[in-house]
């Protein structure tokens, strides 16, 4: 039975301007105001699909969705995994990584870096450029020491990082690149899709710009040692039933989560194409508040997908509670820095340690942002934001 596209105009607010941080209902359903038309019907007709296949553990829907993503990100595996965590602990693993230290940045998801830990490695962390929030590759290759054995670069907030310097550096000491792409599906470098290395990982969770209904996950590579290896590690260590060559676990993708992100895929470019314009409509809104530091915009060699458009500010608590008292949701990503959670006491490093990132924590707010938010929503937001300053 198909879904009623009507029958959800209730989706109406008592607060006519009630502004949800993502809202995942417009991209099902559609949006009443405009009257868009949502996906749903293509979800239901594809669920309907997998129910009657009854392959609900891997099967056909995993494997279709694997080579399509596969095609997307132009590499030559794919394995579907059940988290981006997973994702990257596996492609540390499945690269025979078993001792060293790994770098990567302290303002990220928490398990940029825990994930280096389950794999039986160690996290160094390099702190962030000031204005891409990105790796800063000028105290990248400090950081390189003999005990180094890979960086993961992190495409925060959809926006990629320098790959030509961090594959020049690695290439320089025979490191392994592994690239933290979970904000950034279709973000661009040089015109070229992430993963630049050829090796990404990749998380479906529902908020992300392709996003399952649950968690879900993936790695991409070009190497067919790393796809085997990893479709072992999900799988209980098995590539054939009963016979396990290595210590896995089960870390798959569900089949119907792959269903779901087939029809998703769809629709991801052009999704992202809306995200890129809604941020450029949000700087431009912006820009003559000096109060505020936006976030950077498309240049010849970077195409970001804005996973989240954030703006840095001193006063940042004090708008956070004031754009909410207005009904507009907003977020901080991430308020305490990596290096400075509890589970990483045992490294010793104090506030101070990498002053960018402290800062970033401090100062980042994340605005409303997703494919279908309208111009008036953006205005909305950017007037309580002028208005806040000007009673400031």
């Amino acid at each position: 039975m198909l879904y009623n596209n009507n029958a959800f105009k209730d989706f109406d607010t008592e607060i006519k301007m009630k502004i949800e941080f993502v809202d995942l209902k417009r991209q099902l359903y559609g949006d009443p105001i405009v009257v868009t038309k949502g996906i749903i019907n293509e979800i239901i007709e594809n669920i309907d699909a997998f129910i009657k296949n009854t392959a609900f553990t891997m099967g056909d829907f995993l494997e279709k969705f694997e080579k399509e993503f596969t095609e997307y990100c132009n590499t030559q595996y794919c394995v579907g995994l059940n988290s981006g965590t997973d994702a990257l602990e596996f492609a540390l693993r499945c690269n025979n990584i078993i001792e060293g230290n790994v770098i990567t940045v302290p303002n990220s998801y928490f398990t940029t870096a825990s994930s280096i830990n389950q794999a039986g490695l160690v996290p160094r962390f390099v702190d962030v450029d000031r204005e891409t929030f990105n790796l800063d590759t000028i105290q990248l290759e400090a950081a390189i020491d003999k005990n180094t054995k890979a960086i993961i670069p992190v495409h925060l907030y959809g926006r990629p990082a320098n790959m030509s310097e961090i594959l020049k550096i690695a290439e320089k000491h025979n490191l392994i690149v592994i690239e933290d792409c979970c904000h950034a599906p279709g973000a661009r470098f040089d015109s070229k899709k992430v993963p630049i290395s050829g090796t990404g990982c990749f998380s479906f969770f529902p908020g992300k710009n392709l996003g399952s209904f649950g968690d879900g996950g993936a790695l991409v590579t070009n190497d067919h040692e790393v796809e085997k290896k990893a479709r072992m590690w999900r799988n209980d260590g098995s590539l054939e039933k009963y016979h396990h060559e290595i210590l896995g676990r089960k870390a798959r993708l569900h089949s119907l989560q792959a269903a779901i992100l087939s029809v998703k895929l769809k629709h991801l470019d052009e999704w992202n194409k809306k995200r890129i314009e809604n941020a450029a409509y949000y700087n431009e809104k912006l820009k003559d508040i000096k109060e505020i530091q936006l976030p950077l915009s498309s240049s010849d060699r970077i195409e970001p997908v804005f996973h989240l458009y954030t703006i840095l500010t001193d006063k940042r608590d004090q708008l956070e509670n004031y754009l909410k008292q207005n009904g507009i949701s907003v977020g901080i990503h991430y308020p305490v820095p990596i290096h400075l959670q509890p589970a990483y006491s045992y490294l010793g490093l104090k506030k101070g340690s990498f002053p960018v990132t402290e800062k970033l924590a401090e100062t980042e707010l994340s605005l409303p942002m997703f494919p279908e938010l309208r111009k008036d929503e953006i205005d909305f937001v950017c007037e309580k934001i002028k208005d806040f300053f000007l009673k400031a």
